[in-house]
């Protein structure tokens, strides 16, 4: 199983299934990271977290806890 916290910068990869529960897994959702959307990395903080990721066309910061529940391929 490979995360989204793992895919490189200038990477892409598409999101096969969102792990967490509740309101956690609703807020990843409601960012626009659903099953089958593409998810280009852009940058990664110096201490590794937040990571900017580029969905559905606008920039998005997420945490790296909740990029570890983004399963990708």
């Amino acid at each position: 199983m490979k995360t989204l916290k793992e895919v490189a910068i200038g990477q892409t990869a598409v999101v096969v299934k969102l792990h967490g529960e509740g309101a956690v897994r609703r807020r990843i959702m409601d960012m626009g990271i659903t099953r089958g959307v593409e998810v280009f990395v852009r940058k990664v903080a110096p201490l590794g977290d937040p990571i900017e990721v580029n969905v559905r066309g606008y920039e998005l910061s997420i945490r790296k806890a909740d990029a570890e529940m983004i399963e990708v391929k």
